[in-house]
């Protein structure tokens, strides 16, 4: 069933009052794959009453008011995007489109939505029950942090929101806990997972460079966030504490990554894979489309990619389901009126990390002085993909599966790394799982961009090129691979996009469509880089391209004929104009 959004759905279940109301600002779509949903049915799977309030109009009491008050808890979240990416683009522009709002216009996601939600809660709820945020923006952006839409250092979103606790990283353990706790009437302060303000430090807590400190002195805001990341596998965390003004912001180390049965579990739950009937008849919601018919395998990432958040979000260790969940999840599937025998992706943050994990890592935490794919694979990370070979051979058996497709980026050096199954696995892919075209994302050929960006050299691309061409031959197939590529990421010069531009002519023999300007997005490295101007891991001077013309040049080195738009400066010369917010 889906969650009520409406008095008359909560009259219908007996309830005077739901314990928890759950604000978001996506369309409520009841799926697995919607943060939202998974806290709300997984809540009421532990007894609590959870209701939704779907892109309230922010603008009036209307819609925020609709349910009343809950009796524990509010829950914000901004969505399954940070609503500054999802209504900006990499430009600055505003977006006119919104795959998660009803009609797919972007007209319903305020800017910085978590706090415009928790403000609008205040304004009609006086001295409500508690405020918790959470989801992806409010975990990004749970520290003082660089925006770059401001240009500046904003503080932690808690005490913008004028919250009382933040949930980071996938909570579902985190947000069971404080309803626990807070329906029994005790303190929620032990809560791992959480922040919340304090006038004074916890006595073991280590101290980050002050909100202010962090703010004016960018070596400060380096070792700030050096301390930060160090401080995020549950194994090794410590509690982090932050000064701002005159209170703290309080981190409590994070929750133990889900074991495989705990992730089953909230996979076993029933969704109704739909829009809420309050949100559909205001418009088709096109992301449905995306994840209706697919499978989460995974999460987690051993990647660490510079740019990406997913490692300080869900985690540096790869918690993956059981085969039985995920076959009976497609087997659920099958069953569903507008199932048309198409699985449209089975992966995670990639595809190809199921099955396997270091064997150090669950028991001694991260390493501190190495990662596991970069600059190489490490050893110890016994990459096997026999698991996922035979997982995907068990959903092409499953009647009723007409075809099982591979829509997750496949990581290449992995791939190259498993000299047992690594190549059986491309062949499956080839043979089986693919419509025509395999995604992979290289980002750069530039071996000074690439370090930047934590990514290997581009030997492994040309030799997983070589492989993917032998083999889609061999299976008599028209068949190629779809490159993704990053401009303007730090370190990045116009003349690095010139090589990176002769690198696809020469080696790959085409000109990729698929470039992306560089984004800076809240907590990650290629941020700290982007703000600072220096390599947070030398202490180097690190170029940016900051200018909004300066960036698009780069871009346009690869996708415009002529490789520099007219009226453009000479290549390298540093553009000293900000990006417009």
């Amino acid at each position: 069933m889906f969650l009520p959004c409406t008095r008359e759905e909560m009259a219908r279940l007996g309830w005077q009052a739901p314990d928890v109301i759950l604000v978001t600002g996506d369309a409520y779509i009841d799926s697995p794959f919607l943060g939202v949903a998974v806290i709300g049915k997984l809540l009421m799977r532990h007894g609590f009453r959870v209701a939704i309030i779907a892109q309230p109009d922010f603008q009036s009491g209307r819609d925020i008011t609709r349910l009343g008050e809950p009796t524990l808890f509010w829950g914000v979240t901004g969505g399954s995007i940070d609503s500054m990416v999802a209504n900006r683009t990499a430009s600055g522009r505003p977006r006119k489109t919104d795959d998660y709002t009803p009609g797919g216009r972007n007209t319903r996601r305020p800017d910085r939505a978590v706090i415009v939600y928790a403000n609008l809660i205040r304004r009609h709820f006086k001295n409500t029950v508690p405020l918790v945020l959470g989801g992806i923006e409010a975990s990004l952006r749970r520290i003082a942090h660089y925006d770059a839409w401001e240009n500046r250092v904003r503080r932690s979103i808690l005490f913008d929101a004028k919250a009382d606790y933040l949930l980071y990283g996938m909570a579902e353990q985190s947000v069971i806990e404080l309803a626990q706790v807070l329906a029994a009437g005790r303190s929620p302060l032990s809560v791992r997972g959480l922040c919340y303000a304090a006038s004074a430090p916890p006595p073991a807590a280590l101290q980050l460079p002050a909100y202010e400190e962090a703010a004016a002195d960018k070596q400060a805001f380096i070792r700030m966030f050096h301390t930060f990341y160090a401080n995020n596998d549950s194994l090794t965390a410590l509690p982090l504490a932050q000064r701002h003004n005159n209170r703290y912001l309080v981190h409590n180390p994070p929750q133990p990554p889900l074991t495989t049965a705990e992730l089953d579990a909230i996979h076993a739950l029933e969704f109704e894979r739909d829009v809420h009937p309050l949100d559909r008849r205001k418009g088709k919601v096109r992301a449905l489309d995306t994840i209706r018919f697919a499978l989460t395998t995974h999460r987690g990432c051993y990647g660490e990619c510079h740019f990406c958040a997913i490692a300080v979000h869900q985690g540096r260790i790869v918690q993956s389901r059981s085969a039985a969940s995920i076959v009976q999840e497609a087997k659920l599937l099958t069953t569903h009126p507008d199932f048309k025998g198409v699985i449209s992706d089975v992966g995670g943050p990639t595809a190809n990390m199921y099955g396997f994990e270091c064997t150090r890592k669950p028991v001694l935490g991260a390493c501190h002085d190495k990662r596991c794919l970069y600059p190489s694979t490490c050893r110890s990370l016994k990459v096997n993909h026999q698991p996922l070979i035979d997982l995907m051979q068990q959903l092409r058996a499953i009647p009723g599966v007409k075809k099982v497709v591979v829509a997750s980026g496949v990581r290449y050096d992995m791939l190259l790394a498993d000299h047992r199954h690594g190549l059986s696995y491309l062949r499956e892919v080839i043979r089986h799982h693919i419509s025509g075209q395999m995604k992979i994302a290289p980002e750069h050929s530039d071996p000074a961009v690439l370090a930047a960006m934590g990514k290997s050299g581009p030997q492994d691309l040309l030799t997983f090129r070589t492989l993917f061409t032998r083999l889609t031959k061999e299976e008599r197939l028209d068949q190629f691979l779809t490159y993704y590529l990053i401009a303007a990421h730090p370190g990045c010069t116009f003349a690095a996009m010139e090589r990176l531009r002769s690198f696809c002519k020469q080696e790959l023999h085409l000109l990729p469509r698929q470039i992306q300007l560089f984004t800076p997005t809240p907590s990650t490295w290629s941020t700290l880089m982007y703000w600072t101007e220096i390599n947070p891991f030398t202490n180097a001077p690190c170029f940016v391209e900051k200018s909004e013309t300066g960036r698009e040049r780069q871009k346009a080195a690869i996708i415009s004929a002529a490789g520099r738009p007219a009226g453009s400066s000479a290549p390298g010369t540093r553009q000293r104009k900000k990006r417009k917010p």
